[in-house]
């Protein structure tokens, strides 16, 4: 069986940055659709206001869901827990917990304050935590929390821009993770041009991946992608090279 790949369709990610970034509901939909269509198999998304703003709000999240869910029905839809779009906690909690429409996942950086009520939150909901470690420090607190062994996966996401450095900090934090013995599956990204390099080496240890616009909006050779569904190309091409069925 292949390795898992994820798709990130927009994250922070400014139209200045990429003029394709998707954020209305009919353009998420799009964009899923046709990633999925390439060969993702789960769907990563933030969700945004009819100001344009990043939002965690109930009917907004609820509209985004339902679009891309009837766009791919049967794919798991993954959403953000980030606290750069609500810093309080609190507040980051009660808008979560106001949800009315719960997506299959959500990815919750376990660098955060926060972060265990609102997995224990969202797990007593149904909903599947991908731990997002972004850091060696983020590692050793998911392998010191007792968490692991109700979280869906873990995401290993260096931040560094140098593709040698984001690879490297992703083998210290798998490390981390298999030192405590963590059995979860790992699915393994970076940012930028870096993500490349960190996709390689995960997949050269047996790990799933991700892409998209949210985590570059350049191909491995440098140019700029396209759209989500070309950036999933790549990544299934780059699977192929590295995945061999038995």
């Amino acid at each position: 069986m292949p390795p898992l790949l994820e798709v990130a369709l927009n994250g922070a990610r400014t139209p200045a940055e990429h003029p394709g970034v998707p954020r209305t509901p009919d353009q998420l939909a799009e964009h899923s659709r046709a990633a999925v269509k390439a060969g993702a198999g789960v769907v990563h998304l933030h969700v945004y206001d009819a100001e344009g703003r990043e939002t965690m709000a109930a009917d907004p999240c609820a509209a985004a869901l339902r679009a891309v869910g009837a766009a791919c029905p049967g794919i798991p839809i993954s959403l953000t827990t980030s606290a750069a779009i609500e810093p309080d906690p609190q507040a980051r909690f009660d808008l979560i917990a106001g949800w009315t429409v719960l997506p299959e996942l959500v990815t919750v950086n376990q660098g955060e304050e926060g972060i265990r009520e609102l997995c224990d939150h969202l797990i007593a909901r149904g909903v599947g935590i991908e731990a997002g470690l972004l850091s060696l420090a983020d590692a050793q607190r998911f392998a010191r929390s007792g968490l692991a062994a109700r979280c869906v996966r873990v995401l290993i996401e260096p931040l560094e821009a140098d593709p040698e450095e984001a690879a490297d900090h992703a083998a210290a934090m798998e490390e981390v993770v298999v030192r405590a013995e963590i059995s979860l599956e790992q699915v393994h990204h970076g940012d930028g041009i870096a993500s490349w390099a960190v996709s390689a080496r995960g997949l050269e240890r047996g790990h799933g991946i991700r892409t998209g616009l949210e985590d570059t909006t350049v191909l491995a050779d440098g140019r700029r992608a396209a759209d989500n569904a070309e950036l999933v190309r790549a990544a299934g091409e780059l699977i192929g090279r590295h995945h061999r069925p038995v």
